[in-house]
């Protein structure tokens, strides 16, 4: 089955790489000098960075797939709910995940980009500006790192390592988090190992069998999580809400995600750890 009608897959992975690439370079370009931060409504920053990126991504995408709507972080407050609903096929972007970690200069950020099929994340791609390492993956696809010239085929780690080794956010992190932690430590065979990354780079380390679990109980939004679930479903991880529910997309009014569970081993019992 082909992603998009009309396109081969390759043609379409390739032009979306391209694309990343470009929004990339503009970023590294604003990260080596001196920028401003300003805040959006919601407190969160923003750079030139962002929307350079943006642009870029956008201009890329509207050449690439005419006829697919692109919604992105920077111009979601321009597209009402009653709009974008009818949309059975979107590309959702977030041009710069993880500009806290961008003004940081820590190079823990990603240009994220996903095509989302009747809310299903079917293909995704996360490109580390710093280190350039590029993470796709998709539906019928399997998952991929790329490294310069040297790809290489991803896969979860079932069983998942010991001790456990669990990712947190860089910079999100609360008592209900810490409470799942407690639990899965008490209760997971050699307890866990804790690694602080930001954006989508946790789900991309998931996919290549370095991480085995992410829990997120805090804000994040659609674009921050699409293209990593695409990347992570692909090397035979999953993301589930706390009902065990995949994830989806563009199905609600709100942008804004709900808490969810990103893991390797899908044999984890990490409703127990939550509910514990």
């Amino acid at each position: 089955m082909s992603l998009l009608p009309g396109i081969a897959d390759r043609d379409l992975i390739e032009g979306a790489i391209a694309i990343a690439r470009a929004a990339s370079d503009a970023i590294v370009q604003v990260y080596d000098g001196e920028f401003a931060v300003e805040r959006k409504a919601d407190a969160s920053p923003v750079t030139a960075a962002d929307m350079a990126a943006h642009h870029i991504i956008l201009d890329g995408l509207a050449k690439l797939t005419p006829d697919v709507p692109v919604l992105s972080e920077e111009s979601a407050d321009e597209i009402d709910f009653e709009r974008r609903s009818p949309w059975q096929r979107l590309w959702l972007v977030d041009p710069l995940d993880g500009t806290r970690e961008f003004v940081k200069r820590n190079g823990e950020f990603s240009v994220n980009l996903a095509l989302i099929e009747n809310g299903v994340s079917v293909f995704g791609l996360v490109l580390a500006p710093v280190g350039g390492a590029l993470w796709y993956g998709g539906r019928d696809l399997g998952a991929f790192r790329r490294d310069g010239e040297r790809e290489t085929a991803l896969r979860v780690q079932v069983p998942a390592a010991q001790p456990l080794r669990v990712a947190a956010s860089r910079s999100h992190h609360n008592s209900r988090i810490e409470g799942f932690m407690v639990n899965a430590h008490r209760e997971a065979l050699g307890g866990i190992a804790m690694l602080s990354l930001g954006s989508s780079l946790k789900f991309c380390r998931i996919a290549e069998g370095q991480l085995d679990l992410y829990p997120r109980f805090g804000p994040t939004s659609e674009w921050d999580t699409a293209a990593g679930q695409a990347v992570l479903e692909a090397a035979g991880g999953a993301v589930f809400d706390p009902q065990g529910r995949p994830f989806r997309y563009n199905q609600r009014r709100s942008i804004l995600n709900g808490d969810f569970i990103a893991l390797g081993d899908a044999g984890l019992p990490w409703r127990e750890w939550l509910d514990g």
